[in-house]
């Protein structure tokens, strides 16, 4: 067995939609194995269902903690929560599927932080069924955030050629312009300056967009969002 590959928590999210068939396909590519050691953290009998629904060709293995897990193509390392019940119906918002995802990302978590697990993949929440089940989150960066003990966090979405950091996430338009301001712009621009040089990028190179189209236009556009909110970030920041 290799030794010197991740291991990765990867989250079910919610069992009544597509994460189980997801992630039972992604890990019969075979190329995943050699990258890491994938343990969905889950329910291994919904896992099941999926791979006899798809007609996908998998082992299908219940372990106690991570270090058991294997990177074998064809097989599937979960360690069983089993909290749905077994006749939980697919594509319904179900709360009792809701709290069995918020415990997936909560035991993820804590792998996490005690250093069993060296990264998490989620597969996708329903927020209504979250809500439901009465974990008010709007989605897994807030979650993960309040599970971490981190006060302030942001969103980045990347690919090995560039990155995009989000000012604000899990919000209505209106109330993402009002909640845009320079000291946030500032702590975003930085989070994302230590998270390239982290990466391994000595010299990030950093665009901050305007909110405006044309970012203004030196107010063409607008009602000077860009002079008031962005701009004096920018000069903290050179």
């Amino acid at each position: 067995m290799t030794t010197d590959i991740p291991t990765i928590a990867v989250t079910m999210g919610d069992g009544a939609g597509i994460g189980p068939e997801v992630i039972v396909g992604a890990l019969l590519e075979e190329d995943i194995h050699h990258r890491c050691r994938p343990v969905v953290i889950g329910d291994r009998d919904r896992l099941a269902q999926a791979a006899h629904i798809t007609g996908a060709q998998v082992d299908i293995v219940a372990l106690d903690h991570p270090h058991q897990a294997t990177a074998v193509p064809g097989r599937v390392n979960v360690l069983d929560l089993a909290l749905l019940p077994a006749d939980l119906p697919w594509g319904r918002v179900s709360a009792a599927a809701g709290e069995a995802a918020y415990h997936y990302v909560r035991r993820a978590s804590e792998l996490a932080l005690a250093g069993q697990v060296q990264g998490i993949c989620t597969a996708p929440l329903n927020k209504e069924a979250l809500h439901a089940s009465g974990h008010v989150f709007p989605g897994h960066t807030e979650l993960l955030a309040q599970l971490t003990g981190t006060a302030e966090v942001s969103m980045m979405l990347s690919t090995p050629t560039i990155k995009v950091i989000h000012v604000t996430t899990h919000l209505g338009l209106l109330e993402a312009v009002a909640r845009i301001e320079p000291g946030l712009v500032a702590r975003t621009v930085r989070r994302g300056h230590a998270a390239l040089r982290g990466a391994g990028v000595p010299h990030p190179r950093i665009g901050v967009c305007g909110i405006n189209p044309h970012a203004g236009e030196n107010g063409l556009f607008g009602h000077g969002e860009e002079r008031a909110k962005i701009d004096p970030a920018i000069a903290t920041l050179k």
